[in-house]
């Protein structure tokens, strides 16, 4: 897999406790940094994993967004520990508790990973249960480290996925398999994933980041208005009719057209020589 073709974007870096965020050669990495608590996600830290996916789809030099995370875990799911803690709830509202009381489902991160108008690679550094499957089948691709997993646990809790896997993991892998996954509620490594088709690569764990960055830089090399039309396309194409897609294929098509990155796609082409695409 090629590095980035070209030098493009700035650095932008910054943090917070919980969770980091970097912008280079337009990929912006959210990290999930809270290893000690296999990165569950509750209170400021799904909040700022929402404002980063929000801040890296606004800004016009991002073309890719990587999510992954530090640690053991990618992301264990809610935090229904310390909500417990919070709150001296008991066990049975622990979910409960960590979920905001008037929650919008369209401002949850897998919803905003979804609709997201630029990629988004999954690179998966360790278990994903829960929630945290739920963002990674939200992905755009997944990139899973051999140590990673998936692990769909609801029912074992006694509740069901609540922001897409039920939508999302019958799409992927069929209706049948799907079923025998979430009524089992048992683990998927990383090379069962694979042969499911629910992720594009598994790599060694010390091979994670950088390949998923070189796969990152592939896509940001292309023309990023064609990437996001594909995206928005393929998203559109799960829910209309044949005829009624291929309209609009052809609608963002003429659109596409009139772009300076198509001329310079074509120009490029003819004079043989590798693309400068500006999104423009």
């Amino acid at each position: 897999m090629s590095e980035v073709k070209q030098n493009i974007g700035r650095d932008d870096s910054k943090s917070s406790e919980d969770t980091l965020y970097e912008v280079s050669d337009a990929i912006a990495t959210i990290t999930l940094n809270r290893p000690e608590q296999m990165n569950t996600l509750g209170g400021s830290m799904l909040a700022l994993v929402c404002d980063y996916i929000t801040k890296a789809e606004r800004d016009s030099e991002v073309r890719v967004i990587i999510l992954t995370g530090n640690g053991r875990a990618f992301c264990a799911g809610l935090d229904v520990v310390s909500a417990q803690s919070r709150t001296g709830s008991d066990a049975g509202k622990n979910v409960k508790s960590a979920i905001p009381v008037t929650l919008n489902v369209k401002s949850f991160p897998p919803a905003l990973i979804f609709n997201c108008e630029k990629p988004v690679i999954c690179a998966m550094n360790g278990a994903a249960a829960g929630f945290g499957m739920d963002m990674a089948l939200a992905c755009d691709i997944r990139v899973l480290a051999k140590s990673a997993k998936m692990a769909p646990t609801p029912v074992k809790r006694g509740i069901v996925p609540e922001s897409g896997g039920t939508w999302l993991l019958p799409r992927l892998v069929g209706w049948e398999k799907a079923t025998e996954i979430f009524f089992t509620g048992r683990n998927l490594g990383a090379d069962e994933c694979q042969s499911l088709g629910l992720c594009a690569h598994v790599v060694p764990d010390a091979d994670l980041v950088s390949f998923a960055r070189n796969l990152a830089g592939d896509i940001a090399a292309n023309a990023p208005l064609a990437v996001q039309s594909a995206k928005r396309l393929m998203r559109m194409g799960l829910s209309e009719q044949f005829n009624d897609h291929v309209h609009h294929v052809y609608m963002n098509f003429l659109q596409l057209m009139r772009t300076e990155d198509a001329r310079e796609g074509m120009t490029s082409f003819a004079q043989k020589r590798p693309p400068e695409f500006r999104g423009n």
